[in-house]
């Protein structure tokens, strides 16, 4: 008996249903069955091109899923998935099956204007598709206005979603206008709440001699700051004297936590924030203005409320004893990084002069820092030198120099004080037991290890396994045994690449980078949450606060300040990497045509990405190398000419012409004009 054609077409929508759901699945002759497939639930991540991958816990690799079965999810939706059967040497593969929840409430773009609507492109092209804006909804947007677009509705896979404009940011070319763009993409508040604000205003100017009560006086030390030159919440300083043969270091913190009450307004917002974030031409601050570059930094010639970390340290560099206390301290010069360097590696006779009664205090760290570097780099400690990039801007925000970061004696110094702090005060918890906030970094995957371990094998290097695992020191050795090979910026990248992120967390599982068994973050409450949360537990245990009640309070939120820090962090950071990738591009748009030399840093289906001295990278596409016809080796991170054999791989020097930059996409496209003999 014929089923009638109505009928035919609402059981087949049933069907259709019933497969996007999972329940059901049919074979290649079209056979249905009920689905023996895996459900997994995770964060849809889409790329450009449309594809897409879910992070889901469980699954040590990321589930790829084809545009044809993302159905209708957007970037940073958490969806469910039903997992495909595996198929031998394929990474997992996927499809949609629900949108649990939208992880997008809000798209910033360009608007678009005709005759009867409008839509927004969006920014970022990891949201694929236009939103579309009804006209009563435009809300006076014009051609070519940066815009926040409210979404209404997420439509569907034949339908694009719709929204309404709640903020015209300003027109594309205006000055500022596109990083804040990429200010609002990230929701990064850029305002203080007014209960905040007031909290703010109250806070007083001046320490009082009520707020020195029951502290350990150390305003007759010796202490400086050290930070760059245009920084302005100084939230560290450091003192050093010698005791016989041991060294007696002292890294003093801003006592934030003391201006800060849990649970208040500000504390709230603070926790909301996360961390300050650091974009290319401004500071969105974790506190307001009013503590960060008041109260709360230590500026020399006032006296400041801090917790201070003062650590014995033996000629080897071990800490054989420590204080850690409440503090009034009085800083006596504020340094810039310059100066110390210009003291320390230059010997400059002016600056020398300038700080004579604190050069031999500088000389005495130089000498300490050294002993500290050693005897990290002994235990296994590894230290990827990338260069950090400093973008210039004139006072319309256009970049005018793009430049490596400096790393020097004095930045070293500092870096080498703060750890060892880190780690003497996260040690010191650990053993009280008392509940904390850990920077931890889990061991690498064994299987990026083993596939890391069998590419250097062509280079004849190796790494070796201690059950299933590698040490810290045996990636230390790999990169000292690369230092000035033509690989080393080949193998460092891959190395870097097949470790795994660092994060906050509630339980101490050591720091496999720093090959440190203990370590948090407690020198910077300014500008990170955790460190005002480490702060307020050190307080409340000096004091003798750290009762039952306060125990399990502790136990019972820290793993959230944990959760949302980490995730705050990574927030700020790709924020802070996009506004580096814009001015780069509208760097490079001033020098188009231009030829260089620099590094493949990428290799991919698609093409190769280039480095440059200044840390700009552009793409070459695969479509602009004329030679021949190249295919992408995954295994082996090069592109290989059909015909010629001709390789193009990770860390090759090449010369490269600047062909293109758009701003809209924050893409820099290079062609090749030679490769270059190492």
């Amino acid at each position: 008996m014929e089923i009638p054609k109505e009928q035919r077409a609402e059981l087949q929508e049933v069907l259709d249903a019933l497969l996007l759901e999972g329940k059901i699945e049919v074979s290649q002759k079209g056979k249905y069955s009920k689905s023996k497939g895996k459900f997994l639930t995770g964060v849809l991540t889409v790329h450009a091109r449309g594809f897409g991958f879910v992070a889901a816990e469980g699954m040590e690799e990321d589930i790829f899923i084809s545009e044809d079965n993302i159905h209708g999810a957007m970037h940073q939706d958490v969806v469910q998935v039903l997992l495909k059967p595996e198929q031998s040497g394929k990474r997992p593969e996927g499809a949609v099956t629900r949108i649990l929840t939208r992880g997008t409430t809000q798209i910033v773009g360009v608007y678009q204007e005709s005759k009867s609507f409008g839509f927004v492109i969006p920014d970022n092209d990891r949201y694929t598709r236009d939103i579309f804006i009804p006209k009563e909804h435009s809300g006076g947007a014009m051609n070519g206005h940066k815009v926040v677009a409210l979404l209404t509705d997420y439509g569907t896979e034949q339908r694009n979603p719709e929204g309404r404009i709640t903020q015209i940011l300003g027109h594309i070319s205006d000055p500022g206008v596109d990083v804040l763009s990429i200010v609002k993409s990230y929701d990064l508040p850029t305002e203080f709440p007014e209960k905040v604000m007031k909290q703010a205003e109250r806070t007083p100017d001046r320490i009082s001699e009520g707020d020195m009560q029951g502290r350990m006086d150390l305003r007759s030390v010796q202490m400086v700051t050290i930070d760059g030159e245009d920084a302005k919440d100084l939230d560290d300083a450091v003192s050093l004297v010698r005791e016989g043969e041991n060294y007696v270091l002292g890294v003093h913190i801003a006592d934030v936590a003391n201006y800060v009450q849990e649970r208040s307004a500000m504390d709230r917002e603070a926790f909301k924030r996360g961390t300050s974030v650091y974009l290319v031409d401004r500071v969105i601050p974790m506190l307001p203005r009013r503590l960060s570059n008041g109260i709360c930094s230590l500026n020399a010639g006032q006296d400041r409320l801090a917790l201070s970390c003062i650590m014995t340290v033996s000629p080897r560099g071990a800490v054989i004893d420590h204080v850690i206390a409440e503090t009034v301290i009085h800083v006596d010069r504020r340094m810039t990084y310059a100066s110390v360097k210009k003291i320390l590696e230059e010997d400059d006779p002016e600056e020398i002069a300038e700080y004579e009664e604190l050069v031999p205090m500088f000389r005495e760290m130089q000498k300490l820092a050294s002993v500290l570097r050693k005897r990290r780099k002994k235990r296994g400690s590894i230290d990827f030198d990338f260069p950090e990039t400093k973008i210039i801007l004139d006072e319309q925000g256009h970049p005018v120099e793009i430049k490596p970061y400096d790393r020097n004696t004095a930045t070293k110094l500092i870096e080498d004080f703060m750890l060892i702090a880190n780690e003497t005060v996260a040690e010191d918890y650990f053993w009280q037991e008392i509940p904390f906030v850990y920077r931890t970094h889990d061991n690498p995957d064994p299987d990026r290890m083993r596939k890391l371990s069998t590419f250097i094998n062509n280079f004849g290097y190796t790494i070796r396994f201690k059950a299933d695992e590698v040490h810290p020191k045996e990636l230390q050795k790999l990169l000292e045994k690369l230092d000035g090979t033509p690989e080393e910026a080949l193998i460092s990248r891959l190395t870097l690449r097949s470790m795994k992120q660092a994060k906050y967390t509630a339980e101490c599982t050591g720091h496999f980078g720093l090959a440190a068994k203990y370590y948090c973050h407690f020198t910077s409450p300014i500008r990170r949450y955790p460190d005002l949360q480490i702060h307020r537990i050190i307080k409340d245990t000096l004091r003798g606060r750290m009762s039952g009640e306060k125990l399990e309070d502790y136990q019972r939120i820290l793993g959230d300040v944990a959760k949302q820090s980490s995730e705050r962090e990574r927030k700020a950071d790709e924020a802070e990497r996009e506004t580096l990738k814009l001015k780069k591009v509208e760097y490079m748009s001033g020098h188009l045509q231009e030829e260089f030399d620099g590094v493949i840093s990428g290799v991919s289906a698609w093409g190769i990405y280039v480095e440059l001295p200044n840390t700009v990278e552009g793409l070459v596409h695969i479509t602009s190398l004329q030679e021949d016809y190249f295919e992408y080796n995954e295994s082996a991170y090069e592109i290989v000419g059909v015909h010629t054999g001709k390789t193009y791989k990770l860390g090759e020097t090449v010369r490269i012409r600047v062909a293109g930059a758009d701003k809209t996409t924050r893409t820099i496209d290079f062609e090749l004009v030679e490769a270059r003999e190492e």
